[in-house]
């Protein structure tokens, strides 16, 4: 067997309630007054307030900072960082979907450790220790509370990531009724979004090992049973906490059999167009499926096979089953399906070719190689 690293978050705790919890939690990081990284819309919608009661409860003090951004832009972050300094926080919550995960991770690293962000992007280039981190993720789908990695849009709306082990946080906390309320588009764009963590970490061309397989497997199987069920049952609290899981497994995967094609060609589309990440990636799925199956047919029908254990035993009939029911499953999703029907203006997918091909971190990783005018070819596929 070929030698491997795996890490992830060292503590999840999973039980629907458990946000109420997290002030006990906080308490065994030996914080004392905690930072909430979260959004406005969370807040005012009542969703923090377990939370609350339970910082309360433990005694601990807390600073709320709800001005998240969506794909966080670098300012959004020092902003952040900056309004943690001064409150003297000696640990952090992030709440919320990815954006509000990641930026609570660069708060603990950069009040701790203070770095400038341009400087950190890049793998293992960011440096600790930070603050205390807990992570509860308010959406099936980015899978941040067990990753190291941290996405921001950049002045000249690139999306670029901090990836460094220090930001692998000290607790994931899944409260499956915290995800109750999610809008359908968002339970279906995260949900997609997560199954593509599964598919991309399971065929990754590097770092592809046994536990990440284990667990591409594992998450997908969770999130493909389960995902309609939510649909149909917006309010089923275990179905929501299998997605939770599903969406951690995946995450668990992918933080160490990376990501790639579907990833590089979905962050032009969040960063020129700033459409949801969950939402970009289900986009280009299904042409990048079709696109990789000649080097990773292989791996395809073995997901078929999980999936479905009567599927055929022949790779060929096996894999082009796997493609085709993952492209059923995105046409049901309830949203629109077509680049412009997201607003994307044809005349600019040179401009995202270009862009995409820039993302040679994720690029490296896909089975198949991916040139220009293949990323041209993919996008003008699911343009109209």
């Amino acid at each position: 067997m070929a030698s491997f690293n795996f890490e992830t978050s060292p503590r999840i705790v999973c039980e629907q309630g458990s946000a109420g919890r997290i002030g006990a939690l906080a308490q065994g990081l030996n914080a004392t007054h905690v930072f909430i990284v979260t959004d406005a819309f969370l807040h005012s919608s009542g969703l923090t307030s377990g939370l609350l009661k339970g910082l309360n409860e433990a005694g601990l003090k807390y600073t709320l900072y709800t001005d998240v951004l969506a794909d966080p832009p670098e300012a959004s972050v020092q902003a952040a960082v900056a309004h943690a300094a001064g409150s003297g926080a000696d640990a952090v919550i992030g709440f919320g979907g990815g954006s509000a995960m990641d930026t609570a991770k660069l708060v603990a690293l950069l009040v701790r450790t203070p770095q400038d962000i341009p400087s950190i992007y890049g793998v293992d280039v960011a440096r600790g220790p930070r603050l205390p981190l807990i992570q509860v993720p308010t959406t099936a789908g980015t899978g941040s509370e067990v990753t190291p990695i941290s996405i921001l849009t950049t002045p000249t709306d690139e999306k670029k990531g901090v990836v460094s082990s220090c930001l692998y946080p000290d607790i994931a906390v899944l409260d499956s009724t915290l995800t109750l309320g999610l809008p359908a588009a968002i339970t279906a764009a995260t949900g997609i979004d997560a199954m593509v963590h599964a598919i991309e970490a399971y065929t990754s061309r590097h770092k592809k090992n046994p536990l990440s397989d284990a667990l591409a497997l594992q998450a997908l199987k969770a999130l493909h049973d389960n995902i309609r069920t939510v649909l149909a049952e917006p309010t089923n609290a275990d179905a929501r906490e299998a997605m939770l899981m599903g969406s951690l497994f995946a995450g668990m995967a992918f933080a160490n059999a990376p990501v790639a094609a579907v990833h590089a060609l979905a962050y032009p589309l969040g960063g020129r167009y700033h459409l949801p990440h969950g939402l970009t990636n289900a986009l280009v799925l299904s042409p990048v499926l079709r696109f990789n199956r000649p080097a990773a047919a292989r791996h395809y029908a073995e997901l078929e096979r999980a999936l479905d254990p009567s599927a055929s035993r022949d790779d060929e009939p096996a894999s082009i089953a796997f493609i085709e029911r993952m492209c059923a499953l995105v046409a049901e999703m309830p949203f629109s399906h077509t680049l412009s029907g997201n607003g994307v203006r044809e005349a600019d997918l040179p401009l995202l070719a270009q862009d995409a091909m820039a993302v040679q971190r994720l690029l490296i990783n896909n089975p198949r190689e991916v040139t220009l005018a293949d990323a041209l070819a993919i996008y003008e596929s699911v343009y109209a």
